[in-house]
C-alpha cells in the first residue's frame, strides 16, 4: 500500500512538473514572438538602390531623395562641397591582390588620408592591416551590408 501511495504522489508530481514546464515554454515562446514583432515593426524590408543620376556640365550627381534622407539622418557623407576643390581617395578592399600595405606606405609618406571600404572576409583575413588603417587616421567603410551580418571577428582598437 505504501508503494502504491508513493507511486501516486510521484505520478502527480511528474504531471505537475510537465504542466509547469509546458506553461513556461509556452510563455517564453509568446514573449519571443511579441519581442520579434516589436523588432520587426521598427525595421523596413524596403529595398533602396544605391546609385547616382549623372548631371550635365560637371554638376554633382543626384543621389535620389531616399538616399539623401538616409545620409542626412545618419550624418553620412556622400559627396563633398561643390564649391571646394577636394579629392576623396577611396579603396575597395577585399580583392586588392595584396597591395594594401604598399598603398598605406605611400599614403603615410605623403600625409594623405583615405577611406577603405572593406569586406568581412578582408577584416577577418587581414586584421593587422585594418588596425593599421585606423592607427594611421584613415576611414574604414563598410563594403557591403553583408559585413554587418557576417559575424566578423575584427576587433579594431580606435
Amino acid at each position: 500500500m505504501k508503494i502504491k501511495s508513493e507511486y501516486i504522489v510521484l505520478s502527480i508530481a511528474t504531471v505537475c512538473m510537465i504542466v509547469f514546464s509546458i506553461s513556461v515554454i509556452k510563455a517564453n515562446d509568446e514573449a519571443i514572438h511579441v519581442t520579434s514583432q516589436a523588432v520587426d515593426a521598427s525595421l523596413s524590408n524596403t529595398k533602396i538602390g544605391w546609385g547616382i543620376k549623372r548631371e550635365k556640365d560637371h554638376k554633382q550627381p543626384d543621389l535620389g531623395a531616399k538616399n539623401k534622407e538616409l545620409i542626412e539622418k545618419y550624418n553620412g557623407i556622400a559627396m563633398g562641397n561643390s564649391n571646394s576643390k577636394n579629392v576623396y581617395l577611396t579603396f575597395d578592399n577585399g580583392y586588392e591582390a595584396g597591395y594594401t600595405s604598399k598603398i598605406l606606405d605611400v599614403l603615410k609618406e605623403n600625409n594623405v588620408k583615405a577611406t577603405f571600404f572593406i569586406t568581412a572576409h578582408y577584416a577577418n583575413s587581414a586584421p593587422e592591416l585594418v588596425q593599421r588603417m585606423v592607427d594611421e587616421g584613415h576611414i574604414i567603410g563598410n563594403h557591403t551590408p553583408k559585413f554587418l551580418m557576417s559575424g566578423s571577428n575584427i576587433n579594431v582598437k580606435c
